[in-house]
């Protein structure tokens, strides 16, 4: 039972950033990756309809036996966390943004989240803000255009550099030293940002906290693979599309890769 898969789940390939910091801290894990691009993208929708939506993929899951689930979508987390784990009796680990980490490494004390809109007005970042900001000013900056950039499988170029520029160039002026990327679409445009915002602006992702995560839940529910299998990607979008982006963005060839409905 403990060769089970993990489930991984985003409204789009986002969700591969989180994915893939998980493989290489997990690699003898596997993994159910599934894209839900029918719905693409979450941000636009109800609290209600995210919560049914989240509800259906992880049924889908859940479906393919895995011991595991990773909501690998900011927009999820913050608004259907607690509808999921009181409907489903296995371990769920909801990425979201890492304010902690930007507060406590920011010697300027002042850093910032930069999400969707979606996730940049929930209450929930505000409240994550309120928690753990520990005096450090954290600004909120919401950007939609970027997640669909990177989403087509565009990450460098003039239209990226304008669409991080425009969001985030003043930044440097008000002295913010430290940025939480809290989009999973975002880690796959780092390197433009880092061009852009220069060296003295770090950068933090979720990848590292969620992989660390997944090792601790797995440790302490015992269930551990001792075996690698197979890693299985489905899409409720276009399957060789997906394909297509999700190989450019995570730079191998994938197979096992299935278009579902859901």
């Amino acid at each position: 039972m403990n060769n089970r898969p993990i489930g991984i789940f985003d409204s789009g390939v986002g969700g591969l950033s989180i994915l893939d910091s998980v493989k290489k801290h997990l690699p003898n894990e596997s993994y159910v990756y599934l894209a839900d691009q029918k719905n693409y993208p979450y941000g636009g929708k109800s609290v209600v309809e995210i919560q049914e939506i989240a509800y259906k993929v992880v049924s889908f899951l859940v479906s393919k036996k895995v011991k595991l689930v990773i909501i690998a979508c900011n927009t999820v987390s913050v608004n259907a966390i607690k509808h999921l784990r009181s409907n489903f009796d296995i371990p769920i680990i909801a990425v979201v943004p890492v304010v902690k980490t930007i507060s406590e490494k920011s010697k300027t004390k002042k850093a910032a989240v930069f999400t969707t809109p979606a996730t940049a007005k929930s209450k929930y970042l505000k409240d994550l803000i309120k928690k753990f900001s520990n005096g450090t000013k954290i600004y909120t900056i919401g950007n939609s255009k970027l997640e669909h950039l990177v989403e087509e499988g565009i990450v460098n170029g003039p239209t990226v550099r304008s669409t991080v520029e425009n969001s985030l160039l003043t930044l440097i002026e008000d002295g913010v030293d430290s940025i939480a990327l809290g989009c999973t679409h975002y880690p796959f445009v780092a390197t433009e940002i880092k061009k852009i915002l220069g060296s003295k602006i770090a950068l933090y992702d979720s990848g590292g906290a969620i992989a660390r995560r997944t090792e601790y839940v797995l440790a302490h529910e015992n269930i551990p693979s001792s075996v690698k299998g197979e890693d299985y990607y489905y899409t409720t979008g276009d399957a060789v599309r997906f394909r297509q982006i999700a190989e450019k963005l995570m730079k191998l060839d994938l197979k096992n890769v299935t278009g579902v409905k859901i």
